[in-house]
């Protein structure tokens, strides 16, 4: 997947990685996808609805082991 941005919010707890991930898509252009990685369980949940309520698109979520890996298309 053709992403313009990675953000790296592993280790952080809620609700960093939701904050890192609106300031991070605040630097993209609509319909730019910004890859997350984050460890935080609860980020699954809280992305999915973060994206939706913001009209952006949660293209796939991957789990790898405690690893969870989100790409977001802006709307």
């Amino acid at each position: 997947m053709n992403t313009a941005k990675f953000l790296d919010a592993k280790g952080l707890a809620c609700p960093m990685p939701i904050v890192r991930t609106k300031k991070a898509m605040t630097d993209l252009q609509v319909g730019e996808i910004l890859e997350i990685h984050v460890t935080d369980k609860g980020a699954k949940n809280d992305l999915a609805a973060w994206s939706k309520s913001g009209g952006h698109e949660l293209l796939k979520v991957e789990e790898e082991n405690d690893l969870l890996k989100f790409w977001i298309k802006k709307g």
